[in-house]
């Protein structure tokens, strides 16, 4: 897993609420056995018209958000199944992290365990970022895990909660086999110990 540390990019302003992980990555598209290569369908029924062309009233298709490395939307966002895809699709796509007034609990934890970092702000936070990512036509935002504040150059700061382990993992790059393989040599220890039984 990558690790997160700081995060300086154009954010993507998605004014919506409910966004579901049906929306985020459709069941279609869960068949690939890989976690790689879901960038491709992320919002694909927002992203695209029914013949396959570029829906250009998306909020990704623009051209101010294009390359956007941290996305920013509203109350609830990844609501719905528990699919890890949608998280997949977010990451693959190059978006290391989401920031909204909250998050549903399963893509919440799901998010921390691949990588990318969900920042819960207050809803007049969120409401004044999105007043200036609409006023600028490439709106720059800098997420730093190891002070734990958002900032753009324009003097906006915010500070955010993360849980102490998570934080740890996600500046580490630990997901959950990195963080057994830490203690590859307690388990070897162990296993010599105790060989199997034939």
């Amino acid at each position: 897993m990558q690790p997160f540390t700081e995060v300086t990019g154009v954010v993507a302003a998605m004014d919506r609420a409910n966004v579901d992980t049906d929306q985020i990555i459709p069941k279609q598209f869960l068949k690939r056995i890989e976690r790689s290569g879901f960038g491709q369908y992320l919002f694909f029924d927002w992203r695209f018209n029914e013949d396959g062309t570029p829906n250009p009233a998306f909020e990704l298709n623009l051209a101010r958000n294009k390359n956007a490395a941290i996305l920013l939307a509203r109350r609830n966002f990844g609501s719905g199944s528990s699919r890890e895809h949608a998280v997949w699709a977010i990451d693959d796509y190059g978006i290391r992290s989401v920031i909204a007034p909250s998050f549903a609990d399963i893509f919440y934890n799901n998010c921390f365990k691949n990588g990318t970092l969900p920042i819960q702000l207050t809803e007049d936070q969120v409401d004044e970022l999105f007043r200036r990512a609409g006023a600028h036509e490439h709106y720059i935002l800098t997420v730093d895990l190891e002070k734990c504040t958002v900032t753009d150059s324009q003097g906006f700061l915010a500070s955010f909660v993360v849980e102490p382990f998570r934080r740890h993992c996600l500046l580490n790059g630990l997901d959950d086999i990195s963080l057994t393989l830490e203690h590859e040599k307690k388990i070897t220890e162990f296993e010599l110990a105790h060989p199997a039984l034939t």
